[in-house]
């Protein structure tokens, strides 16, 4: 077992991480929300837009499942990747930057899960050119964990046409990045490329013997 100030230091790292990454997602989220009609989309540079859009799915939209099981899914991870980090925080078989970018996924799974379980209690959920405003619990567009997640950061770097003559593609147009996503799946994305570039070595399960 480490000595107790060097695992107050660690958790306050990871707490410090969470609550940075859940305020600034959640923070960002509800001023589109209430500001942005969906759909409506502002460009700040010509490769970045602020597009709001919404969806049932995981990270940059993706789907898998029923929103009741994808809402469970992400509980569940969350609870799995909280009882990890609390454990390398106390073994101290990890270094800081592991338990950053591993703090960093357990808070974007959790601002995720945020907009499931409480936004369809919470906001309207007006058609265009309506924008959504808070309203009582139990008034809002859906049920508890059927919420839609927000996305709003699109970073559309180039596009162009495919030739004619290419198969299946021809004369289409492709467009990189397409994915509209939100700050909570952004720290996933850098979380894991992190502990992936720099910490794979450290990818273990808590050692039982440092207890």
């Amino acid at each position: 077992m480490i000595a107790h100030s060097s695992v107050v230091r660690r958790s306050w790292l990871c707490a410090l991480v969470i609550m940075a990454v859940i305020l600034l997602d959640q923070a960002v989220k509800i001023w589109v929300k209430t500001r942005f009609y969906l759909g409506e989309d502002l460009e700040i540079l010509p490769f970045f837009h602020l597009h709001f859009i919404q969806n049932n799915g995981m990270a940059f939209g993706w789907e898998l499942g029923s929103k009741l099981f994808l809402t469970a899914f992400r509980v569940i991870m969350v609870g799995l990747l909280g009882w990890l980090l609390w454990r390398f925080v106390r073994d101290g078989s990890k270094p800081a930057g592991f338990l950053a970018a591993l703090a960093a996924i357990t808070a974007g799974a959790a601002g995720n899960i945020i907009d499931c379980v409480f936004y369809g209690e919470i906001f309207t959920n007006p058609w265009p050119p309506e924008i959504a405003t808070f309203t009582e619990f139990g008034h809002g567009y859906g049920q508890w964990f059927q919420g839609l997640v927000v996305d709003m950061l699109w970073f559309p770097l180039f596009s162009f046409h495919w030739p004619q003559w290419m198969p299946f593609v021809g004369g289409e147009i492709f467009s990189f990045f397409d994915p509209v996503f939100n700050i909570a799946d952004a720290a996933i994305t850098v979380g894991v490329a992190v502990i992936i570039l720099f910490y794979s070595r450290h990818i273990a399960w808590p050692s039982k013997e440092k207890e």
